[in-house]
């Protein structure tokens, strides 16, 4: 969590400042946020390695090929 005196020497400045100001603040703390990195690291998927057997990935990367990124012009 964040430290107590960080955040009280946030709020404190935060008084100093007009509004227009504080939402500039409150609009960069909420995009720093949310270019936080989400998911799980690399690291806790090695579990997971050597599960997919190579003729599997052939067939996933064939029906990736063939059913994916094609446009139905009527869909909509």
């Amino acid at each position: 969590m964040i430290d107590a005196m960080i955040k009280d020497e946030i709020v404190k400045q935060l008084d100093q400042l007009p509004f227009d100001l504080q939402k500039r603040v409150l609009d960069f703390a909420q995009a720093l946020v949310i270019s936080l990195p989400k998911g799980v690291s690399g690291k806790q998927l090695l579990r997971f390695s050597g599960t997919l057997t190579p003729k599997d990935a052939e067939a996933m990367s064939i029906a990736i090929e063939t059913e994916c990124e094609k446009v139905d012009l009527n869909e909509w």
